[in-house]
């Protein structure tokens, strides 16, 4: 193993993802209000948003394919929605921090693996500017780290679920899906990564699971979890065991780290 994929909102950032999207949302569409209604304004946010995911044009970032849509039908002009939103991200956005759950451990996870000489990746889905993304790195004093890579709306082409995201993430960073190990929350957009033969960890702690279906990766648990499976990652500690009832409503196998 060479390199770490860390998903970032509900792995190595602890919250809930559905009530910070409600949140950022609501703040975004009010503190545009004055240059679009509120309801058009995250009717086109949403749109958008799908309009990338949705994308399979390799030729378009997922910031291009966003405001090409988002500007469709939209009579203010250009330069003063940028702008407005710019503010918003500088200015604003840091206050969304409040619906984290405080949780030191993400900080110590990542220097865990530098330590040991993983190379490390934010894979997180790619639909927000890196602006925003650098903000809630800071929010787990993660914004110093030496990482290879930082998926975002201005760098990709994809978005998770689809597997040409993944295959754009080994071809920036140059390596083979057996050197990397996927760390995320969500069933579908994480756990896909092993159709190209990336080892996967389910990090069980705000797990995602849309369409109720039986999870497999190749390890899972807790975050404490992955920060012992990290720190034993060179040694034979690691055992299968099965999931607490109390923790988590699935019945797949956990991963068990000893700590030692």
């Amino acid at each position: 193993m060479k390199v770490i994929l860390f998903d970032l909102d509900g792995t190595l950032l602890p919250l809930d993802t559905e009530e910070f999207i409600e949140n950022y949302v609501k703040m975004l569409s009010w503190e545009m209000k004055t240059l679009i209604p509120q309801d058009l304004f995250v009717k086109k946010l949403w749109e958008s948003t799908y309009a990338m995911i949705n994308n399979t044009d390799p030729g378009k970032t997922n910031k291009e394919v966003f405001w090409e849509n988002f500007f469709e039908g939209i009579e203010c002009e250009r330069e003063l929605i940028l702008t407005k939103i710019g503010d918003f991200y500088k200015n604003r956005f840091p206050e969304l921090k409040k619906v984290m759950k405080p949780n030191p451990i993400s900080s110590f996870i990542l220097k865990e693996a530098e330590s040991i000489g993983l190379e490390l990746v934010i894979a997180t889905n790619p639909i927000f500017p890196e602006i925003a993304i650098r903000e809630r790195l800071r929010w787990i004093n993660a914004e110093n780290f030496s990482f290879k890579l930082i998926t975002t709306y201005e760098n990709m082409h994809f978005t998770k679920p689809r597997l040409e995201y993944y295959e754009e993430i080994l071809s920036i960073i140059g390596k083979a899906p057996e050197e990397c190990l996927m760390v995320g929350n969500d069933v579908e957009e994480d756990l896909i990564a092993s159709k190209l033969g990336i080892k996967t960890f389910l990090v069980i702690d705000y797990m995602i699971n849309r369409n109720g279906i039986e999870p497999k990766p190749d390890y899972a648990g807790s975050i404490e979890d992955l920060f012992y499976f990290i720190k034993n990652m060179g040694g034979n500690h690691i055992e299968r065991i099965r999931c607490c009832p109390r923790t988590c409503k699935s019945s797949f196998p956990l991963s068990g780290i000893p700590r030692t």
